[in-house]
């Protein structure tokens, strides 16, 4: 039996479709005293969709250390907490990170606990067909300092590259993807996961650059870019 008054949650909320979300992650979302949202508009969205009456607070990547001391102080008084992020999993490549960090160091005693569910890197590769155990995964990319070691990296890689890219920066990245893989290297790109108009192509980085010059209407949401080794 988990001491609630003892436990920080972690929980996994849906990348797009708002059925993709557990009966545990709901249970905990209406359990907890407060919230904390990467967005509170976001997580309003689905709280209402499910008539979840929570108290919410916002927890972002600019949130200040007086903000977290509050949050310490908080979970020192037992008052509960769970930490969502806009979509998917909280704390892969997502700022609820550095709050894990400290409740760790200042709160020892408090439990850990993810809810899981859904995380767009694994629902896109899962859908790849590129064989191997093994993956890296890099999170957002550096717009500039870096990104070309990390360029050089995947390209030397024996394991399945993968990365989270905004659609302002799709087209660059791929004709960088294009410049240097040309027909070697098969990638896909999975956007609107969960979504209407979701998909998952999987082509040459030459092939796939050319795919969405063709069609700007498709570059649209966050995407995952899945590299073959």
């Amino acid at each position: 039996m988990i001491n609630m008054q003892n436990t920080f949650f972690l929980v996994a909320t849906p990348i797009g479709n708002l059925e993709d979300i557990t009966h545990r992650a709901l249970r905990i979302l209406s359990e907890v005293d407060v919230v904390l949202c990467e967005d509170t508009r976001m997580t309003q969205k689905l709280l209402n969709h499910y008539g979840i009456s929570a108290k919410t607070q916002s927890y972002h990547a600019q949130a200040s250390d007086s903000k977290e001391d509050r949050i310490i102080e908080d979970i020192n008084k037992r008052i509960t907490f769970a930490l969502v992020s806009d979509a998917g999993t909280p704390t892969i490549s997502d700022p609820g990170v550095k709050l894990i960090a400290r409740i760790r160091r200042d709160c020892p005693e408090t439990q850990i606990i993810s809810i899981p569910g859904a995380a767009a890197l694994i629902t896109g590769l899962s859908t790849t067909g590129f064989m191997g155990n093994q993956f890296t995964f890099y999170g957002f990319l550096p717009h500039k300092k870096g990104r070309a070691s990390i360029f050089d990296e995947i390209a030397e890689s024996s394991r399945v590259s993968i990365f989270y890219e905004s659609p302002h920066r799709l087209l660059k990245t791929l004709k960088e993807l294009a410049d240097r893989f040309g027909e070697s290297r098969d990638i896909c790109v999975a956007r609107e996961l969960t979504k209407i108009y979701e998909e998952t192509p999987v082509k040459t980085a030459s092939e796939m650059y050319s795919y969405f010059n063709d069609n700007p209407d498709k570059v649209r949401g966050e995407c995952v870019i899945i590299i073959n080794k």
